[in-house]
C-alpha cells in the first residue's frame, strides 16, 4: 500500500500544533505534511518531528499574505523579488526539517495582466526555485487546485495546464503534485489521469468528494485508486489533506483497511 502522511493543517486540529506530530504517530502515520511551518521556529518543528519519530514529507512555500487572501506568488508579475525571498525562507526550513519536497503555490490570477505574462513569470520563478532546491537534492511540486469551489481565481487550475508548465519549466526536480480531490472536481477520470502522468507525479494528496472529508465518505473509489498506485509502481507519499467529518480518530477507519 502507499505510504500515508497526515496533513497536520487538517488532521488532529483539536490539539495545539506541537502535539499533532505525536498524535499522527500514535495513529499509525510515519510521515507528516502541513500548509506552512513559518509561525514556529524551524528547530522547534525539528524537535517535534524527532520526538514523534515521523518524517517531514512536504510543506508549502510562503504564499504571500494568506490572511489577506493571497494564495501564492509564483505567477504574480512585479513580485519576483518577494518570491525569491520566499524561496530562501523555505529552503532554510527544508534543510533544518530534512524535507525533500516543497509545494510552490501559483497564486490567484491578477487583474490587468495577460496570460503570456503570467506564464512567463511563473516559469521563470519555478526555474529559480528548482535550481535553489536542487542544491539540497529537493523537489519542487506544482499542484492544480480547483478554482470552481475551493479556490476561486486560482491560476493553476488544470491538470493538462500543469503538465504543459512542467514541460516549459524543464527541470528534473519539478514534479506534479496530484491532489485527487481537486482532480476529481477539475476533470474526473482519475484512473486514466494517474496512468497518463504517473512518471511526472512527485506527490499525491487525497480527500473524498463532495465535502473534502475522509476516504469512504463520498464518491471516489479510493481502495481501487490505492491499488492502482501500487500497480503503477508509485513509491512516493500520499498526503491525507482532508477535513474529518467528526474527529480525526473517528474518521480513520479507512486507514487500516
Amino acid at each position: 500500500m502507499p505510504k500515508f502522511a497526515a496533513n497536520l493543517s487538517f488532521l488532529f486540529a483539536d490539539r495545539p500544533f506541537s502535539e499533532r506530530f505525536a498524535a499522527a504517530a500514535a495513529a499509525g502515520f510515519q510521515g507528516v505534511e502541513y500548509l506552512f511551518p513559518y509561525d514556529w521556529p524551524a528547530h522547534d518543528v525539528a524537535d517535534w518531528l524527532r520526538d514523534a519519530d515521523v518524517e517531514q514529507v512536504l510543506f508549502n512555500l510562503p504564499p504571500g499574505d494568506w490572511a489577506a487572501g493571497e494564495r501564492g506568488l509564483a505567477c504574480l508579475p512585479h513580485r519576483q523579488g518577494e518570491f525569491a525571498e520566499s524561496v530562501e525562507q523555505a529552503l532554510d526550513y527544508a534543510m533544518i526539517l530534512d524535507c525533500e519536497r516543497v509545494h510552490c503555490m501559483a497564486g490567484l490570477r491578477p487583474a490587468g495582466h495577460d496570460e503570456a505574462e503570467l506564464e512567463a513569470t511563473y516559469v521563470a520563478n519555478l526555474r529559480h526555485a528548482a535550481d535553489r532546491f536542487a542544491t539540497i537534492g529537493a523537489t519542487v511540486t506544482i499542484e492544480p487546485i480547483n478554482s470552481r469551489i475551493d479556490m476561486p481565481g486560482y491560476w493553476l487550475d488544470g491538470v493538462d495546464k500543469a503538465i504543459r508548465l512542467l514541460d516549459a519549466v524543464d527541470r528534473d526536480n519539478v514534479k506534479l503534485q496530484l491532489d485527487l480531490y481537486h482532480a476529481q472536481i477539475i476533470q474526473g477520470d482519475l484512473a486514466r489521469t494517474l496512468e497518463a502522468h504517473i512518471g511526472r507525479i512527485g506527490h499525491v494528496q487525497i480527500a473524498d468528494n463532495p465535502g473534502r472529508h475522509e476516504p469512504g465518505s463520498g464518491e471516489i473509489n479510493y481502495p481501487f485508486l490505492f491499488g492502482l498506485l501500487d500497480r503503477l509502481g508509485y513509491a512516493g507519499w500520499v498526503g491525507c489533506e482532508y477535513k474529518p467529518l467528526t474527529t480525526t480518530e473517528a474518521g480513520l477507519g479507512w486507514l487500516p483497511r
